[in-house]
Formats: structure tokens, C-alpha cells, sequence
């Protein structure tokens, strides 16, 4: 029998990646070869709501922006939706709340249902974060000594203490970036969390330290919420995209979805690992390497951000975050 060659266009199918990355304004969808280089991308916006302190977005119109910006990239660099072999997600750290079925919870005064995200540089929880503050909590020394209103908890508390309503429908509070992998993998038992954003956003703390610190979610009267499954950046879930969200994509059912990463650490990492390794032979040297660079992300926000083997606990500064970005090493930063 004469072997035969599947083509896409005359071409032969390659093996493409696709990295899906939610900011503040927009979705961007990039393509990369088996090297890394990037094959195509495109961007679609996303629509955003401010009221004072409180700026909302939505998780349906973050959907549909991704969707667009995927197709686009595909189409720009002619990639056939079968040739892409794997996703991951990245966003910002907002916050993202659904009911059983899945469909959004108003998290706005406004009770519109299609504002269910807050959205990361949202404040409305500062005295919140200023209550949970004052408990003086051993937690409190991974982020610097203090938490902001930008991380979940305060804004948890801020729910629960004035969207009563709200907070009786949601099913799930999830990080932007852990809902994407959640809502589009097969499983949907399993919402397991990013140790990404669980670290850095969730106050988890690391496996030496046992993950959660269940006294500190009891004080700040939040202990309901305790008790989510992590897993390291990367790792696959479930069985793959679904078949729905595989269709809304222009992709193929089945590929394997990665546990996310948020945004701003997604680029830490593409930078923290372009140093230039010292002795290809061994790891340590490069991990070494890794620990003597700072790298500066910019965006609608500008991080700092810097890699240490050890726990560095320094006033103002977020973190040690274990394995936020690279696994076993400590991630801390000014934002």
C-alpha cells in the first residue's frame, strides 16, 4: 500500500500550540510552532464597566472575545484547527462568579448578571483588606505583611457582607484564568485551582506549609470557602476541551488544557527563562542563573518581579509565593 500524507492547504499537519492570554482590554490568541516561534496571533477587545471604585466585566463577553481572537489567529496564519495540539490560558487575577449551572452571578450594585467579574484593579473591598489586616495573621507575612484589595479575599468578605443575594447563588468563586481551564476542560467534578493564582492571590501558602491556613479563613469568616485542589502551572486537566468548547474555538475535541497561569507571571516566566544557561549538564546552574535576574512586566499595571530559591520575607514586597511561576523556586514582587 502507498503511504499517503495528510495536508492542510498542500501543506503537511504540524503539531501547533495555542496560548490564549485575557488582560484588562482585550484577549489576545497566540500560535507557536514546536520551537516557540510564534506562527500568528490576533487581539478582540473586552468590554469593561467603572463605577467609582468597582470596575466589572463579564465572563460570557470575555468568552466571546477569546473565541474571536482565536479564529483570527488561525486564520491569519493558516492553521487548520486540528493541527493545534494543546491550550493554556493566562489572565488577569479577577475574580469570576458562577452558579451550579455555570451561568453568571451579579457581582454589581447595578444587579445586572452579565457583570460577574470583578475585575483586578477593582477596590471596593479596602477596608475589607484593612480588617483582615489588623488580625495580624502569620499568613499575612506572604504578601508582605499586609493583603491588598486587589487580592480575593477582601473582596470575598466585601460580597458576603453586601451582595447577600449574590452570595447565596454562586456555586464557584474562581480566579479569571482557573475558570477558563475549569469551564472548557472535561470534568466537571474537578475544579481544581492553579498553584499560580492560589499562591498569589488566595493566600495558599506552599506544601511545607500545609496549602491553606484554615484558622486565618475561620477569623476573617470566610471558612466555607477553604478546602480547593491545586496543582502546579501546566498540569493537564481532566480529559481535554469539550466538545462545545471545541466547536466555539474552531478546534479539535479532546486536546489537553493546561492549568493556568496569571498573566503577568506568564511573562515572568517567558523572560525568567531566556537566560542564558551557565552548564547545560546541570539544572542548578541554571536555576542559579534564574535567581540573579529581575525582570519588569508592564501592562495596564507594571510588576517587578524576581526569582529566589529560599523564603525572603520582606515588608511591602508580595510574597514568597511558592511555585507561583517555577516550580520549587519562591516568586516575589513589587506591583
Amino acid at each position: 500500500m502507498a503511504a499517503t500524507t495528510t495536508t492542510v492547504d498542500s501543506a503537511p499537519l504540524r503539531s501547533v500550540f495555542l496560548g490564549v492570554d485575557v488582560g484588562t482590554g482585550s484577549a489576545r490568541a497566540g500560535l507557536f510552532d514546536e520551537n516557540g516561534k510564534l506562527l500568528g496571533s490576533s487581539s478582540s477587545p473586552i468590554q469593561i464597566w467603572k463605577d467609582g471604585d468597582c470596575v466589572e466585566q463579564s465572563s460570557t463577553d470575555i468568552w466571546h472575545a477569546i473565541c474571536a481572537a482565536v479564529k483570527s489567529a488561525c486564520s491569519l496564519a493558516n492553521v487548520a484547527g486540528k493541527e493545534v495540539k494543546g491550550l493554556g490560558f493566562a489572565a488577569t487575577c479577577s475574580l469570576v462568579a458562577v452558579d451550579a449551572d455555570g451561568s453568571p452571578v451579579t457581582v454589581s450594585w447595578s444587579g445586572d448578571s452579565r457583570r460577574n467579574v470583578i475585575v483586578w484593579m477593582d477596590h471596593r473591598a479596602v477596608e475589607q483588606a484593612e480588617r483582615i489586616n489588623s488580625c495580624n495573621s502569620p499568613v499575612l507575612q506572604y504578601c508582605g505583611g499586609s493583603l491588598s484589595p486587589e487580592m480575593e479575599p477582601p473582596k470575598l468578605l466585601w460580597l458576603k457582607e453586601n451582595l447577600q443575594e449574590s452570595w447565596s447563588m454562586v456555586f464557584r468563586w474562581m480566579d479569571l484564568s482557573d475558570w477558563l481551564s475549569y469551564r472548557y476542560f472535561k470534568s466537571a467534578r474537578d475544579d481544581t485551582r492553579s498553584l499560580c493564582t492560589t499562591v498569589c492571590k488566595w493566600t495558599y501558602l506552599d506544601m511545607e506549609a500545609c496549602g491553606w491556613d484554615d484558622d486565618f479563613w475561620e477569623e476573617i469568616g470566610l471558612g466555607d470557602l477553604v478546602g480547593r485542589s491545586v496543582a502546579f502551572p501546566g498540569h493537564p486537566l481532566g480529559s481535554g476541551l469539550t466538545s462545545a468548547a471545541a466547536k466555539e474555538l474552531g478546534l479539535v475535541s479532546g486536546i489537553p488544557v493546561g492549568t493556568s497561569l496569571i498573566d503577568a507571571h506568564a511573562g515572568g516566566l517567558g523572560v525568567m527563562e531566556s537566560v542564558p544557561q551557565l552548564d547545560s549538564e546541570t539544572k542548578e546552574c541554571d536555576n542559579e542563573a534564574i535567581c540573579h535576574r529581575m525582570v519588569i512586566i508592564c501592562g495596564t499595571s507594571t510588576c517587578h518581579m524576581a526569582i529566589s530559591r529560599s523564603k525572603l520575607f520582606i515588608p511591602g514586597v508580595w510574597g514568597p509565593f511558592w511555585s507561583g511561576t517555577l516550580l520549587e523556586l519562591h516568586i516575589q514582587y513589587l506591583a
